[in-house]
């Protein structure tokens, strides 16, 4: 029998406890709409549906936003690169976690302080409103839609190798039902149903992947060397596999990429939308600053395990049939269990849906968090602000938000069809990419430079946005490679699978020189008022 066919035969055995695999997901979706539906009857004003009231705690706060950010790619994607690409897919878990320093130090504070609902808000207190607001709006939707993008290509390859589904159609039918409870979350639930479910979610996601590292330790007598040993044996590569450079590394542009990648993953989380809406739930500057440190512990413990996710399943599960079942090993964790529990015995198929039951309560609860930092922005920055000049109502407000939110959904079912066969931790270092090009820069000049101007912001936004996304679609990524969106074209003429490298530091670039050369007086007064807003809370709403 083929490593393929094994694979196959893998998948149909967990398909004959279809009943038991439908009934977790079931009961978990059940629970979370239940969660959505009394949330939503608490929502009653627009401080209800942006930021949960800002009746959240510290460590409320710090466990939903780790439920925000350890997404499909957390799980299903790190898990994959390790056991394909062994101490360069461990990578991203650095990247990921060395990101909440930046951000923890940098942004938190001064963001809770100084907005309202939106990233939109701390940029329009001292600029003109309209453009920045426009400019704040377009590159939060994008960002998300990137983000999602990751999140709906992880979901159609769990879903499809729990049902043993193969078609395309099939898969992309999951991703639109993906798509679609993602809209009745945020229309209905508002930030205190997506925060709810984040939360139940980071609990789900803690226990599961504790389980399967028990599972993986106990295997191998707690010893993490004869873990790692096994690993590097079963992979075919040796010694290389517990090494730098089996993935970047073997050429010059590798390397670059690599450099890329770990720019973008640090920097970018200080710069996601749907990360810095999180700040404004909670009712004060100290509980923001909490909660990152309580998001810290969590996901620096949540990270360490990718250890066991990634080398257990390297160790315990062959190449072939690791490739044979996902192309970029978004499976790796959800075959670990399985090979944990017994491929061919009922407790594996127990395990295997429990995981992919946490995996999936994991991408329902980001594409909830992210569709509602997308909804939120357009409604509050370009419906209100912007197309209403300040004179919509709060119920016209929210109802201009649920409307995005399904157009946002829309586009994100349409691209996630397309992207269903690219790891997903890759996709999510796309967002961090680009939200540390248009984002980050202009949030620190905004918060920390006198000087800073309307054109310096407009400049940044835009110049880090098309120059990042425009990287990316004539990258690797997008066409002229085997795993790309459109393997069967080829206009790429930028090597690297992450634009980073280039597009942060021309949107940091942009700002200064839209600055310099701007004939706009800055308004110092306005700066002051922010400076001390920013930094002690005075004002803060």
């Amino acid at each position: 029998m083929s490593i393929a066919q094994q694979s196959v035969l893998a998948a149909s055995e967990a398909s004959e406890h279809r009943p038991l695999i439908i009934s977790l997901f079931a009961v978990f979706v059940v629970a979370t709409l239940v969660i959505t539906i009394w949330a939503g009857r608490q929502t009653k004003d627009a401080a209800d549906f942006y930021a949960g009231g800002r009746q959240f705690s510290a460590f409320q706060n710090g466990l939903a936003v780790s439920g925000d950010y350890m997404s499909a790619a957390s799980f299903l994607g790190i898990a994959g690169a390790i056991a394909i690409f062994g101490y360069d897919g461990f990578l991203y878990s650095i990247g990921f976690l060395v990101a909440w320093l930046v951000a923890l130090l940098l942004v938190a504070e001064p963001l809770r302080n100084s907005g309202r609902y939106t990233m939109g808000d701390v940029l329009a207190y001292r600029m003109r409103q309209r453009p920045v607001r426009t400019a704040a709006g377009t590159s939060t939707i994008v960002v998300s839609i990137f983000y999602l993008l990751a999140q709906m290509a992880g979901a159609g390859v769990l879903v499809s190798l729990l049902l043993g589904i193969t078609s395309d159609l099939g898969k992309v039918a999951i991703v639109a039902l993906v798509g679609v409870l993602m809209i009745v979350y945020v229309s209905i639930g508002g930030m205190k149903g997506t925060t709810w479910v984040q939360m139940v979610k980071a609990v789900l996601l803690i226990s599961g992947t504790l389980l399967i590292t028990f599972l993986v330790l106990l295997k191998f007598n707690f010893n993490i060397s004869d873990l790692l040993g096994s690993a590097a044996e079963n992979s075919g590569k040796g010694a290389a596999f517990l090494e730098p450079g089996l993935n970047y590394g073997a050429t010059g542009t590798s390397k670059l990429d690599f450099i890329s990648l770990g720019i973008a993953l640090v920097l970018g989380t200080a710069g996601l939308p749907h990360i810095l809406i999180r700040f404004y739930t909670v009712p004060n500057a100290k509980a923001a600053r909490k909660s990152v440190n309580w998001a810290i512990g969590i996901i620096g413990g949540f990270y360490l395990m990718t250890i066991a996710l990634g080398f257990g399943a390297a160790a315990l599960i062959s190449q072939e049939e690791i490739i044979a079942s996902n192309p970029s090993g978004n499976t790796a964790a959800p075959l670990l269990a399985l090979h944990l529990g017994g491929v061919d015995s009922a407790w594996g198929a127990v395990l295997l849906a429990t995981i992919s039951a946490v995996a999936f309560a994991t991408i329902l609860a980001v594409v909830a968090g992210l569709t509602l930092a997308s909804s939120s922005s357009f409604a509050h920055d370009i419906y209100a602000n912007v197309i209403r000049k300040g004179k919509a109502t709060e119920k016209e407000e929210m109802k201009a938000a649920r409307w995005a939110t399904v157009f946002i959904g829309i586009v994100s079912i349409a691209l996630g069809a397309l992207a269903r066969d690219l790891n997903v931790a890759g996709l999510v270092a796309l967002a961090f990419a680009v939200a540390a090009s248009a984002n980050l820069p202009t949030i620190l000049y905004s918060l920390f430079w006198k000087k800073f101007t309307t054109q310096g912001a407009l400049w940044s936004i835009y110049g880090g946005l098309i120059v990042a996304v425009g990287l990316v679609l004539f990258s690797p990524v997008v066409s002229g490679a085997p795993k790309a969106m459109f393997p069967g074209v080829d206009f790429a003429w930028f090597p690297l699978k992450n634009p980073g490298i280039i597009s942060i530091p021309f949107g940091f670039l942009m700002g200064w020189l839209g600055t310099v050369l701007s004939k706009e007086e800055p308004d110092t007064g306005k700066y002051a008022e922010l400076e001390v807003r920013s930094l002690t809370g005075t004002g803060a709403h």
